[in-house]
């Protein structure tokens, strides 16, 4: 069986490797092939991946192609994980929306629509290379902002195709934690969409040990839920999606991120720089081990700021920097496999038939009542042997119902913006996202974003 992973130059396909071949023997995996435009970064990361597949003893093959054509035939499974226009795109679409006053994150609101006017056209030529190439073969998006990008596959008609982020099962790990589990013996009841979800029960042994777990102090304080108030957690009573923090205390965001003396967006473009002229220098086909370090040493150093701002105790970028400058904590490479785990788990319920209970972006097809069938949503899914299916939901709290569909309509509309390259389109779509509010506001986003982006969105009217 072969994998293509398209955009397999980025820095977290030797991570997303190692996972895979854990599953290898399970999934009857022969072959992952990593493609990415960028020929001399696939050049290193693929370097990497294929050290860790050597340094495994795995007898499956890791190969490497900037041809989109070559690794997608004959797959049976796609990941698609790209970043059109770079770090430095997301770069500006941060810079740009705080220059505006609002939000410069990379996927909610405005930075979360710019990326999407780049990511939506190149996944839809993948999508349709995939059905030239390979149409038998599934589809797990996790290129941002994965929900839109889900919506765009969707309403343009390409099926076997769905969105996948890791943090859409952040209540379930959590709790396997503590429980000392795995997460496939709980059953969470997740609703919402990608970046925008709660988890209001947590399944185990047929009772909901959600509400204890909210209940515990220490809980709230060691896992995400520790960006939010424990007054907001006690009076939401659910698992709240750590993006939902963007919305729940947006003012506090936008100040804090404007600041920052670098945007997440410049901290990371740095960080990646930093690991490429390393391994550059290292070379990871003659000092492997070397290289790794490194590799493991960015990782941890990456995770670390991650929502700092959000975050009591945590380090700001800078004091990040100099800790992992002056020490180096031992990591464990199996630990926090991330969306490479989702993508993964689903493969192996796929080609296994075991059910597997896990939060995904697919259409609703009624699970949710309030959102329409043909919605992508995050919701609770189960997959096995015959495909992927959403759990039935049905009523939800009028406060995420409401929210839902405002975001909904953004990104619906989004997409029309895309598909017809339409300026008032786009322009709507900002005015309807309560993130941004304002018909001012939205149009010059719009241009700014436009003209940044030309050379990846072309010329709109």
């Amino acid at each position: 069986m072969k994998l293509a992973v398209i955009g397999g130059g980025g820095v977290r396909a030797p991570l997303f490797v190692a996972s895979a071949l854990r599953r290898a023997e399970i999934i009857g995996l022969d072959e992952i092939c990593l493609m990415d435009i960028d020929g001399p970064k696939l050049a290193l990361t693929g370097a990497l991946a294929q050290g860790v597949a050597r340094k495994a003893g795995s007898p499956v093959r890791v190969t490497t192609t900037t041809d989109a054509r070559a690794a997608l035939d004959g797959a049976s499974f796609v990941v698609t994980t790209i970043r059109v226009g770079g770090d430095e795109g997301r770069v500006r679409d941060e810079r740009i929306a705080l220059r505006y006053g609002v939000l410069g994150q990379e996927t909610t609101g405005p930075g979360g629509f710019a990326m999407a006017l780049r990511s939506i056209p190149a996944i839809l030529e993948y999508a349709r290379l995939r059905d030239e190439l390979c149409p038998d073969a599934w589809m797990f998006n996790f290129t941002n902002p994965a929900g839109l990008v889900a919506q765009a596959l969707h309403d343009a008609g390409f099926g076997r195709a769905v969105g996948i982020c890791d943090s859409a099962n952040g209540a379930q790990h959590a709790v396997a934690a503590r429980l000392g589990v795995s997460p496939n013996d709980l059953q969470a009841e997740v609703f919402g969409l990608n970046h925008l979800s709660w988890t209001r029960r947590v399944w185990y042994q047929g009772e909901d040990v959600l509400p204890r777990f909210l209940a515990d102090p220490s809980f709230l304080r060691e896992t995400l839920l520790n960006v939010f108030e424990p007054a907001l957690v006690h009076h939401l009573g659910m698992w709240l999606n750590e993006y939902l923090y963007y919305y729940y205390y947006a003012e506090r965001a936008v100040q804090a991120i404007a600041s920052e003396e670098r945007t997440r967006g410049e901290e990371v473009l740095a960080l990646n720089r930093d690991l490429l002229e390393q391994l550059r220098q290292v070379d990871p086909s003659r000092d492997l081990d070397a290289a790794l370090a490194l590799y493991y040493r960015y990782n941890q150093r990456r995770s670390a700021t991650y929502m700092h701002y959000a975050q009591q105790g945590a380090p700001t970028p800078e004091e990040a920097d100099a800790q992992f400058q002056a020490t180096f904590l031992q990591v464990n490479p199996e630990e926090g496999e991330g969306y490479a785990g989702v993508a993964l788990d689903i493969m192996t319920a796929l080609t296994t038939g075991k059910p597997l209970y896990t939060a995904l972006n697919v259409p609703n097809q009624g699970a949710i009542a309030a959102m329409r069938p043909d919605d992508v949503v995050e919701v609770s899914c189960v997959v096995d042997g015959d495909g992927v299916r959403p759990l039935p939901i049905g009523d939800v709290p009028a406060g995420p119902a409401l929210l839902m569909q405002v975001i909904k309509h953004y990104e619906r509309l989004t997409v029309r913006a895309v598909a017809k390259r339409s300026r008032a389109l786009a322009v709507d779509a900002l005015m309807a996202h309560p993130l941004v509010l304002s018909y001012s506001r939205a149009r010059a986003l719009v241009d700014d974003y436009l003209t940044a982006h030309a050379p990846y969105v072309g010329d709109w009217v």
